[in-house]
């Protein structure tokens, strides 16, 4: 394995002259720079990171862990925090937890022994999950962002959940449905609590009362969305619109819609939290709650360089508001009656 003194050597340099031109520390020659750069090149050396980190203070390292990179709000939040990254100087390196609260607790240690300089983490647990031993606000900084467990002692950017549900869910019930299920997310995060209570909020708001037998917990998935929506549409009445908690259940919902040959919106409305580059692509094009994603990242890395510079103030929470998207999945009720 070539060494820095191998570069220096094909470089005609000091290794103190290769180690500026890497690290940028002090000022080299352009001149110099190529050489040390075509000497890099053509041995294939890197440098020891970690080594450097210890060196430096800093490994120019950020860390991103979410649960779901098939999901496409997460896909957006690994595109928009890596670009904010890239244009600080840092890399990001990328965990993907699966939902699983013991692979995101081996993933934070992981990202401790790379000696990352800070984390931004889309937590998957409730705020039992992050006392005692597993306290989440000791060491690297760390940032929340989409969820925020109850008394996390860090800074959290999450998005107003309960306010997109309810828009959502008004907005069934002021086109005349009455009979409103919901296919709701998981009860132990965050995001799935808050848009069960907005969901249940828009009803008693326009004085209806929540049905359980129209309320079921899916697992944020599209297997899940799927399971849910073939309990729901077999109950007598059937409901008429639903309401879904995420955009990956909502692909199994409306595949689930497809195959029992029900037709929306004139069978049944659908609308869901989480817009996605599909939703408007869809045939009928798909009523949702669109969340702000570049704003959610910029929000959460903003609040983490403040960390890593030394920040010590009391920490901090951001609300984000989301916006309904009113497409063609949603319609009044009786509009398509013979």
């Amino acid at each position: 394995m070539p060494t820095i003194r191998d570069v220096a050597r094909l470089a005609g340099v000091s290794t103190a002259t290769v180690s500026a031109t890497l690290s940028g520390a002090s000022f080299v020659s352009e001149a110099l720079q190529a050489r040390v750069r075509e000497a890099v090149e053509t041995l294939g050396y890197s440098p020891h990171g970690i080594a450097r980190s210890l060196k430096s203070g800093s490994s120019r390292l950020l860390g991103l862990i979410i649960p779901d990179v098939t999901n496409p709000f997460f896909t957006g939040l690994v595109h928009a925090v890596g670009r904010l990254a890239r244009a600080d100087g840092y890399a990001m390196l990328l965990c993907d937890t699966g939902f699983d609260l013991a692979r995101e607790r081996e993933m934070l240690a992981l990202l401790r022994m790379q000696r990352v300089d800070g984390i931004v983490l889309c937590p998957v647990g409730g705020g039992e999950d992050y006392a005692g031993a597993f306290a989440i606000g000791r060491g690297t900084p760390i940032v929340l962002a989409d969820s925020a467990p109850a008394g996390a002692p860090v800074d959290a950017v999450v998005i107003d959940n309960c306010a997109a549900s309810f828009a959502a869910t008004a907005h069934l019930i002021d086109l005349g449905h009455t009979a409103i299920a919901t296919v709701a997310g998981p009860e132990r995060g965050l995001p799935g609590q808050e848009r069960a209570r907005g969901f249940a909020a828009a009803l008693a708001a326009r004085g209806l009362a929540a049905d359980p037998r129209l309320i079921v917990h899916g697992d944020f998935s599209e297997a899940g969305g799927a399971e849910a929506a073939a309990g729901l549409i077999g109950l007598d009445p059937r409901p008429t619109a639903l309401f879904v908690a995420n955009n990956q259940m909502l692909v199994g919902v409306m595949r689930c819609l497809h195959e029992a040959g029900l037709s929306v919106p004139a069978d049944i409305s659908v609308a869901a939290i989480d817009d996605f580059p599909w939703a408007s692509a869809f045939r009928p094009a798909l009523t949702t709650v669109r969340q702000p994603i570049d704003d959610l990242a910029a929000n959460a890395v903003r609040l983490l360089r403040a960390r890593m510079a030394g920040d010590r103030g009391e920490p901090q929470r951001i609300e984000l508001a989301a916006t309904l998207v009113v497409r063609e999945s949603v319609g009044r009720v009786g509009e398509w009656a013979s």
